[in-house]
């Protein structure tokens, strides 16, 4: 591979063994990779402050203790505890997690990582731009940056994205290259009725279908109105990254890359996207029977500030009927712009809690979360039973929210007629 001076100085150990460690992680990944080259990145957003044991805070703390710094601006994805909310863990009974997660925090922190904590960075203003080569781990911002930002970046898993990230380099392999990012699958909606496409949850369901349908491949949908919305758009690249290994999508004439089909397809099958498809997606996502709730689980990946105000209009000054658990992630960038509007008391005196720094399906101090759990959430319902003892109901926003006042799963019969 082609390395420059500085590259061979970090190789040597000039800059300490945490770098030339760093250095050597990425060279080796590099060849894996089988590129020729590394590329210069001016943005990471790391997923290793993820704790998931020991193994993970020697690493950081051994880059600290030799005096390794990022190279480009970092930010940090969501933890596995709230630094917002430590009330959450007063008395947690597993007291090694909770501050092996908070000192991992800490330490990134110290490394010089900026504390957003949260899986939707691209909600916070001073992020990559169009063009723009970056670092990222989490699967739903990597397919964001990638495909509604139009950034580059390739799935960094835990510690090569740190190693990226404090060498300021990436392999030029991949989603880094022009040919990388070429679609090898098509689907085109048609087919499917202009109401529905107005609806938050067609994007859930669709992207769980192209997710299945692509598998790791890039796919372009075809038939999107201009009119989708940055919500509508991330709930697709959430739920591709989720039902899939998909790391980035097109959508003809509504993402950066994909003026028209022919400027991303490569080749490849072709299929159209029907009221079937969205059927089996729906239900391969609402696996609990519809009744009484236990919770309502929304904000995976966490809420922006335009889902807020959705949530505040759809419960026109209503409460979450009491006993049922209502609960809303998302960064401590929203939860601060929520404040000032004065949205956040609004959602407190309505029963809304609002939890920042986590996710609710990977959040030991907000559970054990049991029974019957209701989530416009793609990512959730894909995710949760898996790892928590529930039954998931997918559903709208709008459905989400009447039935928390409500108590019990209810159905917008207009949206379903509709399908």
């Amino acid at each position: 591979m082609d390395i420059d001076s500085d590259d061979r100085e970090l190789l040597a150990g000039a800059r300490g063994p945490a770098m030339k460690l760093a250095m050597e992680i990425v060279m080796q990944a590099g060849r894996i990779m089988g590129a020729e080259r590394l590329q210069p990145v001016t943005f990471a957003h790391l997923d290793a402050c993820f704790y998931n044991g020991q193994a993970h805070i020697d690493f950081a703390q051994f880059c600290l203790d030799h005096r390794a710094t990022f190279a480009v601006p970092t930010w940090g994805n969501n933890g596995v505890v709230s630094l917002t909310h430590p009330e959450l863990y007063r008395s947690h009974p597993d007291t090694e997690m909770v501050e092996g997660a908070r000192k991992l925090l800490e330490l990134y922190e110290s490394l010089g990582c900026k504390p957003t904590w949260t899986c939707a960075p691209y909600h916070i203003p001073g992020g990559p731009k169009f063009g723009d080569q970056i670092v990222a781990g989490e699967s739903n911002a990597v397919s964001f940056y990638n495909s509604v930002t139009g950034a580059r970046t390739n799935k960094y898993g835990d510690y090569l994205d740190v190693a990226c990230a404090l060498i300021g380099k990436v392999p030029y392999a991949g989603l880094q290259t022009d040919g990388g990012r070429r679609a090898e699958i098509h689907l085109s909606t048609d087919e499917m009725p202009g109401s529905w496409k107005r609806e938050d949850i067609f994007y859930h369901l669709l992207g769980h279908h192209v997710g299945r349908l692509a598998g790791r491949r890039v796919p372009v949908v075809s038939g999107l109105p201009k009119s989708a919305s940055v919500d509508n758009l991330k709930a697709v690249s959430t739920a591709v990254a989720s039902s899939g290994g998909v790391e980035l999508w097109h959508g003809v004439g509504v993402t950066p890359e994909a003026p028209a089909l022919e400027a991303v397809l490569g080749g490849g099958d072709s299929f159209r996207l029907t009221r079937d498809d969205l059927r089996a997606a729906q239900a391969a996502l609402s696996i609990g029977r519809d009744g009484p709730l236990d919770v309502v689980a929304l904000g995976t990946p966490h809420f922006s500030a335009t889902e807020f105000r959705d949530v505040l209009a759809l419960l026109d000054g209503r409460k979450v009927k009491p006993g049922l658990r209502c609960i809303i992630t998302t960064s401590r960038f929203v939860m601060g712009y929520i404040e000032d509007k004065g949205w956040a008391e609004d959602l407190r005196r309505a029963g809304v809690e609002v939890i920042g720094d986590i996710c609710s399906y990977y959040a030991p101090g907000i559970n054990p979360m049991k029974g019957r759990v209701m989530t416009n959430a793609a990512k959730w319902a894909y995710y949760a039973p898996g790892m928590l003892p529930v039954e998931v109901c997918f559903g709208s926003l709008r459905e989400c929210m009447e039935s928390a006042v409500r108590g019990e799963v209810w159905r917008d019969p207009q949206l379903w007629s509709a399908l």
